[in-house]
């Protein structure tokens, strides 16, 4: 397969991209989205790690920074009161439905498991199990778009790292907490924290999250 077009998105252009993708899969009545609409896409609490801040300014100039590289695009349809936006990652990269919305939650969460990754693309698309995962996770590593890191310490899977954006790296030793996010000026700061504590909290919240992960399949309940 092709690699992927090279390009590097910052993390305003990454969590506006997501949001397009995510929003245009799962919620399709309401796609394509308003300038607002993707605004409080970006500033949800749910799903997103980080949480941001961005004005409407900044989600503006983020769309046509996404349009003049074609993964956005602006729609006028009749009876339409304000321009709408859609995505074209699909198109421009060359995706399937599975490839597509395995990298939006990428985008949006940063790394993941593929048991994470099964469970918040149960919204997105179906996959048949965890093998269906790995595959597509295999697929779009063939073509650079992310990275296995190396499992944590008490960990049975590897994560993945998307390479689109600024926060992702080409070396599959190197552990992400040796990343540090870029932020806009529209995000909410956040003040530096050792990396060994970090380490830790990342830990222990990945913990939380496997076990409402396996109470929510135990309880029938889709990711919230």
């Amino acid at each position: 397969m092709e690699p992927m077009p090279e390009l590097t998105l910052d993390a305003g252009q990454a969590r506006v991209l997501g949001c397009l993708i995510e929003k245009a899969r799962t919620t399709p009545d309401q796609y394509p989205m308003s300038l607002n609409g993707v605004r409080v896409a970006c500033n949800q609490v749910s799903n997103r790690d980080p949480i941001v801040d961005y004005s409407e300014a900044v989600v503006e100039r983020t769309l046509r920074q996404l349009s003049d590289q074609g993964l956005a695009r602006m729609v006028h349809r009749p009876g339409d009161r304000v321009v709408k936006y859609r995505h074209a990652a699909d198109e421009i990269f060359g995706l399937d439905d599975k490839e597509v919305s395995l990298l939006a939650v990428l985008l949006l969460r940063g790394p993941q498991t593929p048991g994470e990754l099964r469970q918040r693309t149960n919204r997105y698309v179906e996959f048949t199990g965890l093998a269906d995962i790995e595959a597509t996770l295999e697929q779009l590593r063939s073509r650079n778009a992310v990275v296995r890191l190396e499992r944590r310490p008490g960990q049975k899977e590897h994560r993945y790292l998307e390479l689109l954006s600024d926060r992702g790296t080409g070396d599959e030793r190197v552990d992400d907490a040796e990343f540090v996010v870029p932020t806009t000026d529209a995000a909410t700061p956040v003040a530096a924290v050792p990396a060994g504590e970090v380490e830790e909290l990342r830990a222990e919240i990945d913990e939380l999250r496997a076990r409402f992960g396996r109470l929510l399949d135990a309880l029938g309940v889709d990711d919230v």
